[in-house]
């Protein structure tokens, strides 16, 4: 028994083998009962496979055999045996996989810390709530949750459109997002995990662009996230400034987002050192979009305002270097384009 869940473990370290490491105390829990139950398959099969190898070798008929061996026929202790230490094992596993059911999608309602995740074709978007849960202190419209290490968070799913799933790999949870009803669900990262950000997906095919459905959890340290959520809440409530408009003489290119396309898969911007202006219409109604800006090594240089359509923005963009660079939507990774700059 020693020697196996040695063997188990080895491979539980390559990289290949088995869930990834938890980062959430519920995933502690999933990622025991998963090797939990390894190890009982392990021990079945080896048993059983061992059996037939030794029945094979055992009662191979030899050229000497000339009768059959004895046959046993309506033995009640056989009878017994491989049928009650089957259904113990079905009984053991199912009772630590129901208490491991219970205790990930336990619910205690007694945190203050409360996000709802907002998935739509192709796109997530967070609201962090107060902390009865019933109104929304801001949203945050960037691919990324935030959310403090070492406390217990109070996640709620919504979808506005079809089905779709929030699936954390890390976190080995994942909860489908139904339209017309809201899932809910409990998780606390460990606070070693401060610092850390981890990828996140939807992981029901939900339409064409569902592989871009891509987000992240961010998590910080309780002083940490309690100033970034104070500075995001005055954010929220101060008044938008007024629209910037291309100045006299100054380059402005035009931009549209539609059907998560743009409309140009190149921009051409004539001056070098010069700042100009984009004007991004998006015409994808209740879809989030922008315009970011990155250079030759992947680095970004501008990223305009997201916001939902059907709206535009005039994005100022500062004065870039001559050379190429892609412009690319933060919210869909795929809608991308090339700018040159002369």
């Amino acid at each position: 028994m020693t020697a196996l869940v040695a063997a188990v473990s080895l491979l539980a370290g390559c990289g290949s083998f088995g869930p990834p490491d938890p980062v959430t105390i519920q995933g502690r829990e999933t990622h025991w009962l998963y090797y939990f139950v390894m190890i009982i398959a392990a021990l079945v099969f080896v048993v059983v496979n061992g059996l037939i190898i030794f029945a094979v070798v055992r009662y191979k008929r030899k050229p000497t055999d000339t009768e059959l061996p004895p046959q046993i026929h309506g033995n009640n202790v056989l009878e017994i045996i491989w049928t009650v230490i089957p259904t113990i094992i079905v009984v053991v596993m199912f009772v630590f996989s129901f208490n491991t059911l219970n205790s990930v999608d336990a619910v205690a309602n007694t945190t203050d810390i409360r996000v709802r995740a907002v998935a739509a074709q192709f796109q997530w978007s967070f609201e962090y709530l107060s902390a009865d849960g019933q109104k929304v202190l801001f949203q945050q419209l960037a691919p990324e949750m935030t959310i403090p290490a070492g406390k217990t968070v109070h996640l709620s799913l919504r979808s506005k459109d079809v089905i779709h799933a929030f699936y954390v790999p890390k976190f080995l949870f994942k909860r489908d997002v139904v339209p017309g009803r809201e899932n809910v669900f409990e998780f606390t990262v460990d606070p070693a995990d401060a610092g850390q950000t981890f990828s996140g997906q939807c992981a029901e095919l939900c339409g064409l662009y569902h592989d871009s459905m891509l987000f992240t959890v961010k998590a910080l340290s309780p002083a940490d996230y309690d100033a970034w959520l104070a500075a995001q809440i005055v954010k929220a409530n101060q008044s938008p400034p007024p629209a910037p408009s291309a100045q006299a003489g100054q380059v402005e290119l035009d931009l549209t987002a539609k059907d998560l396309t743009f409309d140009k898969a190149a921009l051409d911007a004539a001056s070098a050192d010069k700042p100009f202006t984009i004007k991004f219409q998006n015409n994808d109604p209740g879809t989030t979009h922008n315009v970011a800006i990155k250079d030759a090594t992947g680095q970004e240089v501008f990223k305009g305002e997201i916001f939902n359509g059907v709206d535009n923005r005039i994005y100022p963009i500062p004065a870039l270097k001559a050379g190429t660079y892609t412009y690319v939507c933060s919210v869909h990774a795929a809608m991308t384009g090339t700018l040159t700059v002369h």
